[in-house]
């Protein structure tokens, strides 16, 4: 970004410490954060140019994330290319069991992919743009598409656990955006709209390839929940309230990201459990890893045939 923005947001950070009556130390806080948020695309140019270098003429066509349990997809990538999120400038580690915490460049079903093997979490610290930077440095490397997944509590009774949701829209009521700060233009506009946040045409080819394959293809609408802890009963009965079928922890970071850079995106739940207070039993982590595994020849298979579609 140009420099003088730069100085301009540190410029007003300062004035709103003055104003504020902060003390040094506050003010300080205050301009380092306005040093982050408007570094953003800076920082993001770095990762796309060290990807780039790593990569040659490969270019990615489509970013898969992959959640919880569901990292199984990047090893069957053909002409694998590694790049582990340590290596990456600036680019934040994941610490959540099942997350290896690598790129995986290749193709898969004819299309050139990114795979992410791991994602970042608020719940680890990190902030809602740290959860969205692969989606943006994909993009900046030429990703015009994302399929995102996760592993989801079931709010919808109709459902059970294993089941996969196709999410046709997502609530987000906790935490800020990461689309907070000043907003790099390079990436998007100031007021993303997110009416087709989930691309209706990418919805449509996921069903085609479900009956084709003869899969059960649930659709519904996902709800973020920052976590770590479960959600309590009281708190699934207001999800289902408001209109949730699934919750879960992760994917709408990525999701407002994806739509403010002009990204179509197609969100992918496997149910690994009915949520909290559903059934009479605590839910637990190996739960989902079970469930995971189960699902894995249907899940995979419902990836590579819309792919194919694509």
């Amino acid at each position: 970004m140009e420099h003088e923005a730069f100085w301009k947001t540190l410029d007003a950070a300062r004035e709103a410490a003055q104003r504020a009556g902060q003390s040094a130390g506050e003010a300080l806080d205050a301009l380092s954060a306005a040093a982050r948020d408007a570094d953003l695309y800076e920082r993001c140019r770095a990762g796309a140019e060290y990807l780039q270098k790593k990569l040659g003429n490969f270019r990615p066509e489509v970013l898969l994330i992959l959640g919880s349990g569901l990292g199984f997809l990047g090893d069957e990538v053909e002409h694998p290319a590694f790049a582990e999120y340590s290596a990456i400038p600036y680019f934040k580690h994941s610490t959540a069991p099942g997350h290896r915490g690598r790129f995986v460049f290749g193709t898969l079903r004819g299309k050139r992919v990114a795979v992410m093997q791991g994602r970042m979490h608020t719940y680890e610290g990190w902030s809602m743009a740290d959860a969205a930077q692969g989606v943006r440095v994909l993009r900046l490397l030429g990703a015009q598409t994302l399929i995102v997944t996760n592993a989801a509590g079931a709010v919808n009774t109709a459902f059970h656990a294993g089941d996969i949701m196709l999410i046709r829209d997502h609530i987000k009521l906790f935490g800020g955006s990461p689309l907070t700060g000043p907003n790099p233009e390079d990436l998007g506009p100031r007021f993303p709209d997110m009416t087709h946040a989930y691309t209706p045409a990418l919805q449509e080819a996921a069903r085609r390839s479900a009956a084709e394959l003869g899969l059960t293809l649930r659709e519904g609408v996902y709800m973020f929940f920052p976590g770590p802890q479960y959600e309590t009963p009281a708190e699934i009965r207001a999800a289902r309230i408001l209109g949730a079928d699934a919750v879960g922890m992760s994917t709408v970071p990525e999701v407002i990201a994806a739509a403010h850079c002009g990204m179509q995106v197609l969100g992918l739940s496997l149910c690994t459990n009915m949520a909290a207070g559903i059934l009479d039993r605590p839910l637990t982590e190996q739960e989902v890893f079970d469930a995971a595994e189960a699902a894995k020849k249907p899940f995979s298979n419902l990836i590579r045939t819309t792919l194919e579609k694509l």
